[in-house]
Formats: structure tokens, C-alpha cells, sequence
């Protein structure tokens, strides 16, 4: 395969997935192009036309997320491996607000702990030590993951083109320093409705949510685009997927960490 038809078919997934958020229809897995490599390396080129594309439409990178963190994720997807996508600063919202207005197509839900950083992590190599004196504060957190690929027929290649399936993500407004919480042994409460949907810890998350931090730090300084202060990022789910449907009410609590809600509009 020639470099101008592997470019071709990078560019064509990348067109295919972007026409799906923009007319919030799902499309056929992109692994299925013509052409596609369907490699990690590959998903990654077709993430980063798209993440260019938006940022040339105005559209401001907040920060990072890490998926596939919690084993019962990964053997919901049959994905045995982290991945990272992009998040945007207009795919935030706030504890209470609801999710009107974004086009989701078929949304799942995820409890996670947000880290938001105070300085760079660009050393190459990092140490957890390196993680937690970045770290500003931590926030308890929604992610809202959303899938273009119709009926999550996904493959990592599928995902990681597809912004590693990033939707909206939902951020409490209590800091919490890491001087007062232990993440690994952070438990989590889900409702859904007032009923409990989901319970999970701080361990699921790679151990610790901070390992997450760790994970990513190093592997955005391999691609020479390292974390900076300021960045927002969303570590992986202390739980399972589950799925929404229209009328949902979500409030999760996270211990030593805070509480976040919010909802999905009945139409």
C-alpha cells in the first residue's frame, strides 16, 4: 500500500465518522473501508484529522480521556488495552445541567474521577509521584460515551478513530485536593431514576485513577503532544457501561470526592 492511498483511506474513515456526529446518524464500522490498515497507530491518524478539523473550526481541546481502564469494560467491548481520545471544552458541562442539544445517538453512561492538572506533564517517562504534583484537584464525574459506529460494533481501531467514543462529560464544582482522598480506595455509588444501577471503586480504574493519568502522560509525550496544565482529564469508569435511555435522571457519588447529577431530556 502506497503512503497516498493509506493517506486516502485515513482521510475517508475520518470524513465517514465526522458526517455521522455532524447528522447525529450512526454509520458502518470504518474498519470495513477500503484501504484502512485498521491498526491502533492507524485509528490515531484518523483521530487526529478529525481533532484538527475541529480545532480549525474553532473548537477548543479541554483535555484528554483514557478509555478502557475498568476490566468490565474492556469484556463488555472484547478490548483488552487502553486508549485515549481528545476532549472539547463545548462537550462540558455542569453538575445539575442537563444534556440537551448534543445529538447523542446511543449514549452510555460512565462514573469517573476527573483530574484536572496545574502543570505540564511532558518529562517522557513519568512516575506517579510526577502525576500527583501536576495534579491541581480532582472532581467527580460523568462521562457520557457515544459511539458513531451503529450498534457498538466496535474494534479498538473502530473506537480509537472514533475519539475513543467520546460524547459529553459532566464535571462536579467542589475541588477536592489529593491530600485528602486515597483514589484507589475511593468507593462509587450510581442511581439511575433513584434506583442503584452501579457500584465500583477507585481500583478498577487501572488500579488508580492516578495510574491512568500516568498511563496517558506517557503515551501523549511518545506522539509529542504532552499533557499541559490546565487540561481536564477523565481517568476511565469506576463501573460498567450502562445505557440511557430519554428521561434518565443520573446521580452518582463518589466517597472523598463529591457527588455530580444530571439527565437526559425526555425528547
Amino acid at each position: 500500500m502506497t503512503k497516498s492511498r493509506e493517506s486516502r483511506a485515513v482521510e475517508a474513515a475520518a470524513e465517514q465518522l465526522r458526517a455521522a456526529v455532524e447528522a447525529g446518524q450512526p454509520c458502518d464500522p470504518v474498519r470495513d473501508m477500503p484501504g484502512v490498515s485498521a491498526s491502533p497507530e492507524a485509528g490515531y491518524c484518523v483521530q487526529q484529522v478529525n481533532t484538527d478539523h475541529w480545532i480549525g473550526a474553532s473548537r477548543r481541546v479541554s483535555g484528554h480521556k483514557v478509555g478502557l481502564t475498568n476490566p468490565v469494560v474492556q469484556a463488555q467491548l472484547g478490548i483488552d488495552e487502553p486508549i485515549w481520545g481528545v476532549l472539547f471544552a463545548d462537550r462540558c458541562r455542569s453538575d445539575g445541567d442537563d444534556l440537551g442539544g448534543a445529538a447523542l445517538i446511543e449514549p452510555r453512561v460512565e462514573v469517573e474521577v476527573a483530574v484536572v492538572l496545574g502543570s505540564d506533564l511532558d518529562k517522557g517517562q513519568h512516575t506517579v509521584a510526577d502525576v500527583v504534583g501536576a495534579t491541581a484537584y480532582v472532581l467527580p464525574a460523568f462521562e457520557i460515551v457515544d459511539s458513531r459506529i451503529s450498534g457498538w460494533d466496535i474494534t479498538s481501531f473502530d473506537m480509537i478513530a472514533d475519539n475513543a467514543s467520546a460524547g459529553l462529560y459532566v464535571l462536579g464544582t467542589r475541588p477536592v485536593s489529593l491530600s485528602t482522598v486515597d483514589l484507589r480506595r475511593v468507593e462509587m455509588q450510581l442511581t439511575i431514576n433513584g434506583e442503584q444501577a452501579a457500584t465500583g471503586s477507585g481500583a478498577a480504574c487501572l488500579g488508580n485513577p492516578l495510574n491512568s493519568v500516568l498511563w496517558l502522560a506517557d503515551a501523549l509525550c511518545q506522539y509529542g503532544t504532552p499533557l499541559r496544565a490546565g487540561e481536564t482529564i477523565m481517568t476511565g469508569s469506576l463501573c460498567g457501561m450502562l445505557p440511557l435511555s430519554p428521561g434518565d435522571e443520573l446521580h452518582a457519588e463518589i466517597e472523598g470526592v463529591g457527588t455530580v447529577e444530571t439527565r437526559l431530556p425526555a425528547s
